[in-house]
């Protein structure tokens, strides 16, 4: 049963007394507060990948133009609409834009109605029921016993956001959102590639099977030589038997790539999430296959371009603002609360004037004691925003040290073809020759043997290497930024057509929430602001600790790509707005 009294929520007893307390709440938060260790400085992002450096950037080409295979392309969009792991993924950028619209309704006051009932019966021997039986309503009219009671009112609480407390707890939680969908985006990326080097190691398989067929077709016109030349008394069994084993040995390895070829179908079913079946992909000569020429850019490129960087920027600047909250509990804490509604013993009097009740309470809160608590939670809040920056420096480091691996790779596989495909000419001239010497009686039948070896294995040599130079040009596709913002369709990459939009957090336009870290960290590692195309500029107007108050203020233009539930249709670059709509309204009249 609610309960309500008329009465004051402010008992002062003196006006004295009332300001002396005031002061000691006011001041007791100026107590110190623990120092918090900064991160270590570390080296600035290099300006070129070890002196190469390009006007243009393959990151800035969509995988349907970069891959211009159409076969792989329906592969590759299939995938990004039926792949699990990806709506499992979606689930989580779901689970965090509700977690901002909690936060964003945690600021503001809670309004609640109630309605209530009950019966109360004094004992006469007690001090209540004394007073009771001798109280009347009107002359001659005692009230009744038991006495009844109904009660319909209206509370309020409000939690004042002094600190900005629960404003950078919505704020940590908008830039935690952004955080998973990049995070997303970076498996989108990641299952681009698996697609893409799956598919030319089918290929490549093709071309394996193609060839051991070739070498089969050769040895078996081999062995009709020896036989021949064995009924002729010119050779003996030894050289029938040797090309025999041979010829059994590469229908065996047939089986074997035949059992690899499966695999990798079903490999390319799996990330396509669906089940097993043939897969269609071109009759091509696969060592004269080519991609698009790789284009590097500039290293300052891979803060825009590469999602997992992003998504470790968006989780530091949220550790930054989980420091801040840790902060603002040494604060005192202001929490309102008041109730207004009608109260009597009988229904008949509910709605009178005379039977409106109410009371407005305010609590000023300061810790004065056992403060432990709370300096272990700044202390962690911190400790956990170096975990953030340090792991910003690795992902940096990782992603251009990736870079540098494949694009070396594919050079340098490169070379390699070419150098392989002269040893492979070599090759097929000196089979021809043993061929011919030995029909001719002039070559031993182990110099055919041996030459028809090498040149199978020079070509399936040659396929592997062509394989790893296709998979090293895909993964450093992928290491630059895998194309996904440029993409033409970037709403059906990012974004599965058969579930909602995720709604920009409270609706509509969204508003910029990117504060820098809390300033015990240190200063942000390794990139520079310049290297940004899309800046973060953040103002900070903060007073003195002493005086316990601070404030801030983002002027912030973020590379945001937040869905709009407009027709299907993602936002644009240049529709990116901040996050969660009317927030600056709502601020701007709490003030």
């Amino acid at each position: 049963m609610l309960h309500l009294s008329r009465s004051s929520g402010f008992r002062s007893k003196t006006p004295a007394l009332g300001a002396a307390l005031l002061a000691g709440s006011l001041l007791l938060p100026s107590c110190r507060i623990p120092c918090l260790p900064g991160a270590e400085p570390a080296h600035s992002l290099p300006n070129d990948y070890n002196g190469t450096v390009t006007a243009d950037n393959s990151a800035e080409i969509g995988f349907e133009e970069f891959f211009s295979d159409p076969m792989l392309t329906c592969l590759i969009l299939e995938g990004l609409r039926g792949n699990q792991e990806l709506k499992i993924l979606w689930q989580d950028v779901q689970i965090a834009n509700n977690e901002v619209l909690k936060r964003r309704g945690a600021y503001l006051p809670f309004l609640s109605l109630g309605a209530g009932a009950g019966m109360d019966q004094a004992s006469r021997y007690t001090r209540n029921g004394a007073v009771d039986s001798s109280l009347t309503i009107a002359p001659g009219k005692p009230f009744p016993a038991p006495l009844p009671n109904f009660l319909l009112a209206a509370n309020v609480s409000w939690e004042v956001d002094i600190w900005r407390a629960l404003r950078n707890g919505r704020d940590a939680a908008a830039l935690r959102y952004l955080g998973t969908s990049e995070g997303r985006n970076y498996v989108v990326t990641r299952l681009v590639a698996e697609i893409a080097e799956s598919y030319y190691g089918l290929i490549a398989l093709d071309k394996r099977m193609e060839i051991l067929d070739q070498t089969i077709a050769l040895q078996e016109h081999s062995l009709e030589i020896a036989k021949a030349k064995k009924e002729a008394a010119r050779e003996t069994e030894l050289a029938v038997q040797r090309f025999q084993a041979e010829v059994r040995k590469n229908q065996s390895e047939k089986l074997i790539v035949r059992q690899e070829i499966i695999e990798t179908e079903n490999r390319i079913n799996f990330l396509l999430g669906r089940f097993p079946q043939p897969v269609p992909r071109p009759a091509v000569e696969f060592v004269d296959l080519n991609l698009r020429p790789l284009s590097v850019g500039v290293p300052s490129q891979l803060l825009q371009n590469r999602p997992d960087i992003r998504q470790a920027e968006r989780e530091l600047e949220a550790a930054g603002l989980d420091v801040k909250i840790a902060r603002a509990r040494f604060y005192p804490q202001l929490v309102i609360t008041g109730s207004i509604g009608y109260e009597a013993f009988n229904p008949r009097y509910l709605f009178t004037p005379d039977a409106l009740v109410g009371n407005l309470v305010g609590n000023l809160v300061v810790p004065v004691v056992n403060r432990a608590a709370i300096k272990a939670d700044y202390q962690s809040a911190n400790a956990v925003q170096l975990q953030r920056i340090y792991d910003y420096q690795r992902i940096i480091l990782n992603a251009f040290t990736e870079v540098i691996n494949r694009v070396s790779m594919v050079e340098n596989y490169t070379q390699s073809i070419e150098i392989k495909k002269q040893q492979l000419l070599a090759l097929e001239a000196s089979v021809d020759s043993a061929s011919r010497l030995f029909q001719a009686a002039r070559a031993e039948y182990m110099d055919v043997l041996f030459a028809q070896r090498d040149l199978m294995e020079a070509r399936m040599v040659l396929v592997q290497t062509k394989r790893e130079q296709l998979g090293a040009i895909v993964n450093a596709y992928q290491a630059l930024g895998g194309g996904l913002y440029q993409h033409a369709n970037y709403e059906s990459v990012t974004v599965l057509p058969s579930e909602p939009l995720p709604a920009a957090p409270g609706g509509g336009e969204v508003v910029p929430v990117l504060p820098e870290p809390a300033d015990p960290a240190g200063p942000l590692p390794m990139p520079k602001a310049e290297d940004r195309k899309n800046p973060v500029s953040v103002e900070v107007a903060a007073e003195e600790e002493e005086t316990g108050a601070a404030s801030l203020e983002t002027n912030s233009e973020i590379p945001v790509r937040v869905a709009e539930a407009l027709d299907g249709e993602e936002a644009s670059d240049d529709d990116e707005q901040a996050l969660m709509p009317e927030m600056a309204k709502e601020e701007s009249v709490e003030e």
